[in-house]
């Protein structure tokens, strides 16, 4: 089973002391080119008079939009504790036991703008980085990333593995798992007493939530109706096939009010 998980706007900052990131180190070497191609474009970009329009955030994000142009030397930690936005708060991977902590090292995977995939303990210092963002030199990132991340999310995935992914459209966008969409399930929350979308900030927890009880459980999952009895232990689901080969599945969980 791969859990893919956004990133999210707000971070921790970054501490006091401590190795800055090392590029090598990461997961996924892989990714090393592309991800020191977007690296570098964001410095830059973020030293120029229009890094505000270019990353889309307002001047109130000056001293953020200012730490980008040292990114190289700013102390890291594991992206487990870097990003602590609803769904990261939800998921609460501080809390975890030691046996949901190694299945979380196997199972999960951050899917960045800047660094393309990331595993729970890869050190990384904190940064502003939307997806929509346009870097200097740059294509958008959505088709920049495309060019080597589906591929990548297959083999972490493996040939016979489910994928749960609990990204927006728009994160969804920089890659999929190549040929795994039927065996993909994406993710969405109702409100108990009208059947409707509730409000984002709540299903981005509720999300972080479900991750939680899929690390929490020593099951491994290898169906979607597997996945889905392991949630329906906290939430009430409902399990829909796709409506045509090669699209995800589509699992509902209703939460109280």
């Amino acid at each position: 089973m791969l859990i893919i998980l956004p990133p999210s706007e707000s971070k921790r900052p970054p501490p006091t002391s401590g190795r800055p990131v090392d590029l090598e180190e990461l997961s996924f070497p892989e990714l090393t080119k592309m991800r020191t191609r977007v690296l570098d474009a964001l410095v830059s970009t973020s030293a120029r008079p229009d890094a505000f329009r270019r990353l889309q955030v307002r001047p109130s994000k000056a001293a953020e939009v200012a730490r980008n142009t040292r990114l190289l030397e700013l102390p890291a930690r594991p992206a487990s504790e870097v990003y602590s936005g609803p769904l990261h708060e939800g998921l609460d991977a501080g809390g975890l036991s030691k046996g949901a902590r190694r299945r979380a090292e196997r199972r999960v995977v951050v899917a960045s703008a800047l660094w393309g995939l990331l595993r729970p303990s890869d050190r990384i210092p904190s940064y502003r980085l939307h997806v929509c963002s346009r870097l200097v030199g740059m294509d958008r990132l959505e088709p920049t990333w495309r060019t080597v991340l589906p591929e990548v999310l297959a083999a972490a995935a493996g040939p016979e593995g489910i994928v749960l992914d609990l990204r927006s459209p728009a994160y969804q966008a920089i890659g999929r798992p190549t040929g795994r969409g039927d065996r993909t399930i994406v993710l969405r929350v109702d409100q108990a007493s009208v059947g409707r979308r509730i409000g984002d900030v709540v299903a981005k927890r509720i999300r972080g939530q479900a991750a939680r009880q899929l690390l929490d459980s020593a099951a491994e999952p290898t169906e979607p109706d597997a996945l889905a009895d392991i949630l329906a232990e906290r939430w009430p689901v409902r399990l829909e096939a796709p409506a045509r080969s090669g699209k995800p599945w589509t699992l509902t969980l209703t939460a109280d009010d």
